[in-house]
């Protein structure tokens, strides 16, 4: 369960470095804290797939190919749900793809969708190799603290974004 958890707190913060720097030209993600959950429930949903598709499948190349075609699809749709749920919440747009020549309406693209699938491939082949390593050694009283900075981010996102 703290694998999972230190993975979600990990990547959430990795995720926000990198839209910071190269995306959004300074924030991303909607809470107050340093660090865009999306990313972390991402990649709990690429371990998750990984581990089923590890589990049932072989040959490294079909693994491979099962891995970035459902990881497109799936973090494609939860792209889609996020985005309409910032929109119906917080009633801002923080991302718009219509100007994607393949866009999928507002919230996705194709070339997202790529994106997405070329990532998965990436976390499971290269990151998480060199994560697993790390995140075995983090503590749990380290661990319940981002959980509890984390639930007060979101009280707080709350009160003062609504």
């Amino acid at each position: 369960m703290y694998y999972y958890i230190n993975y979600f707190f990990i990547l959430s913060i990795f995720g926000h470095i990198i839209e910071s720097f190269f995306y959004s030209g300074g924030d991303s993600g909607i809470l107050l804290g340093y660090w865009t959950p999306i990313y972390g429930i991402g990649s709990i949903i690429i371990l998750f797939i990984y581990k089923f598709i590890d589990k049932n499948f072989k040959n490294k190349f079909l693994k491979t190919l099962i891995l970035f075609f459902s990881c497109s699809i799936l973090l494609s749709l939860i792209e889609i749900i996020g985005g309409y749920i910032l929109k119906w919440i917080f009633n801002i747009e923080l991302w718009n793809y219509t100007n994607h020549k393949y866009n999928i309406g507002k919230y996705t693209s194709i070339e997202m969708s790529f994106l997405w699938g070329l990532s998965s491939i990436l976390l499971i082949y290269f990151i998480k190799p060199i994560f697993d390593k790390l995140i075995n050694k983090i503590p749990r009283y380290i661990s319940n603290i981002f959980i509890f900075i984390f639930v007060i981010d979101l009280i707080a996102t709350l009160i003062v974004k609504k």
